[in-house]
């Protein structure tokens, strides 16, 4: 008898469970590769002790900047920048329908609204409105996008 080989997935996709070997091997890259992305703050992975483990989130968001990377032809410090002005999948040009269900969405943008310079809290704050509304946004599309299913939108 022939046993099926069954994949094995974590329950949340956001629970650090890979280490970086494991991680790397999934990406079908070297791990030195996952260490430049962390020292560049592209990716933050979970921390135990001396280890790092990462998410399905966070392979799913490095698979990303990879194809950012190499078919976009973007550099780091240019997608760092574009981080700071736009959400992933604004970057990486995801179709709706991926990036109103995509767990790993990374949102890093600087708020756009007026406040006082060198005000810590108002800049969280503002912040973390524009982060909800964003959200909020996602949200709404998503449920738009379940309401209608098969029908084009058009912008």
């Amino acid at each position: 008898m022939v046993r099926k080989k069954t994949q094995v997935r974590p329950l949340k996709k956001d629970l650090p469970v890979y280490p970086i070997g494991v991680a790397a091997k999934l990406l079908d890259l070297h791990p030195r590769t996952l260490r430049i992305y962390e020292d560049e703050g592209l990716i933050k992975p979970e921390r135990v002790g001396n280890r790092r483990l990462y998410s399905d989130n966070d392979i799913t968001w490095i698979g990303c900047l990879r194809k950012i990377i190499h078919e976009d032809g973007i550099s780091i410090p240019g997608i760092k920048m574009l981080l700071r002005f736009a959400t992933c999948y604004e970057i990486a040009e995801c179709p709706k329908e991926i990036n109103c269900n995509c767990d790993a969405v990374i949102d890093r943008v600087i708020p756009r609204k007026l406040r006082l310079a060198g005000n810590e809290k108002a800049d969280k704050e503002v912040k973390e409105e524009e982060t909800q509304a964003r959200l909020k946004e996602r949200k709404a599309k998503k449920v738009q996008d379940k309401k209608r299913p098969g029908e084009v939108t058009k912008k």
